[in-house]
């Protein structure tokens, strides 16, 4: 059988994939990404997920596999567990789930029965689909019920909150989701849990680097689980954490796990996982995650000055969401004109929108990635503005026609910025 295969580079085996895998290089050098959900791995990160140890196929923990061979695999597993319990000190870390839905799955695995009620925050007010939507399995199994916010701070009414766990005395009280740009009072929650005898678990997926960095409230001590990323603002590869400090759960979470929603682990995203946690626990991460929720008020704030709403009025975290119902414009077209001119968003469910996503008017921001790329205040400046004047022009081309013109100025912004802070 030839061997060839083994040597070959994607560019000679594959050109069809080694083109696209190319035009995704250029892209994220070329544009400026403002989905909150993503960010930039460091090249250290990249280097353990292209290692040969994606080879390895291994099934059970450090010490106690059901495959031979596995000894290397165990020092980087280990170190990942070592790390991720320093990191949130805390006396137990799961480093397997392949996302934070599956470390949520997990979650479920472990405390509840099918049927049992879940209270999490409703979608729309900035929530998660893995905490009860009714098309995920979360929402198949369980019956989930949802808090929102209030109608008029848009944050969270934790008298509401209270008032509505003891109508619906749920087996577990989920925090967390992917759109809620402030900090959530932890401590309330747990004693709301406490008090109709639910669990807590909390679920940071995106706040984790903030945490880490200590620029959020932890939600230790307070939850009795947390999941997480470690993706988005802890900047690693794309995967899922748990951790907990109850000791008689220990046990229990590596079964939940394996053999209960998941089979062999990913190798090579493990020793990714060990590598961007290890990188958390640099001091320098802390000037990162602070300047993170410092580029994102002031990106919030530069466009609250240019006449765009802003979700609860501003942000604790990385994320802002603005409302564009105002300009006559849906998220989704605001999302294609700022792509237009290479500034990558997404559309996004506010609070009380329409149920049907083209007819979402709202928009999510989010700093981890360009601040990654050495951003500061005076670029947020800038870009604040670049995307008012683009939303303002794709307002004005819905009556009127077309924007290029604006287009093509904001691109060579854009292009200047991306030259300024290159990455790789």
């Amino acid at each position: 059988m030839p061997m060839s295969h083994f040597s070959a580079p994607v560019t000679q085996a594959d050109p069809l994939i080694a083109q696209a895998l190319g035009k995704e290089s250029e892209r994220q050098r070329d544009q400026i990404e403002l989905i909150a959900s993503e960010n930039i791995v460091s090249r250290a990160v990249l280097d353990a997920l292209g290692h040969e140890m994606t080879n390895k196929t291994l099934e059970g923990y450090p010490g106690n596999r059901f495959h031979g061979g596995g000894r290397f695999v165990d020092v980087v597993e280990q170190a990942a567990i070592d790390r991720a319990r320093s990191l949130f000190g805390v006396h137990y870390a799961n480093v397997q789930p392949h996302s934070g839905s599956q470390a949520n799955l997990a979650v479920f695995y472990l405390l509840l029965k099918p049927g049992d009620r879940v209270l999490s925050l409703d979608l729309a007010a900035g929530g998660h689909l893995s905490h009860g939507l009714k098309a995920n399995l979360s929402g198949r199994w369980f019956e989930a019920h949802h808090y929102g916010v209030d109608a008029d701070s848009e944050v969270i009414d934790y008298e509401a909150l209270a008032k509505t766990a003891r109508a619906v005395r749920p087996q577990l009280l989920i925090a967390g989701g992917s759109a809620y740009p402030r900090e959530m009072d932890f401590e309330r929650m747990g004693q709301i849990a406490r008090e109709v005898g639910a669990w807590f678990h909390v679920d940071m997926a995106h706040i984790a680097g903030l945490v880490a960095g200590g620029v959020h409230p932890s939600p230790f001590p307070h939850a009795d689980i947390v999941t997480c990323t470690t993706t988005k603002t802890l900047r690693g590869p794309r995967g899922g954490l748990i951790l907990t400090n109850k000791e008689d759960w220990f046990k229990r979470l590596q079964s939940a796990v394996f053999p209960g929603v998941q089979g062999s682990i990913h190798t090579q995203v493990i020793a990714a996982k060990a590598v961007c946690l290890g990188e958390a626990l640099q001091p320098e991460f802390r000037d990162y995650a602070a300047a993170v929720c410092t580029n994102a008020s002031t990106l919030a704030a530069i466009l609250k000055d240019r006449g765009i709403r802003i979700v609860s009025g501003g942000t604790d975290t990385h994320i802002a969401l603005l409302d564009l119902s105002s300009k006559g414009l849906t998220g989704k077209q605001a999302e294609t004109v700022l792509e237009r001119a290479n500034i990558t968003s997404n559309k996004n469910a506010i609070p009380n929108d329409s149920p049907r996503p083209p007819e979402w008017v709202g928009l999510r921001l989010g700093t981890g990635a360009v601040t990654t790329r050495g951003m500061g205040v005076a670029e947020m400046v800038k870009l604040g503005h670049l995307i008012a004047d683009l939303i303002e022009a794709e307002a004005g081309a819905v009556a009127s026609g077309a924007n290029d013109a604006a287009v093509a100025q904001a691109a060579e912004s854009v292009a200047a910025l991306c030259d300024a802070h290159p990455i790789y």
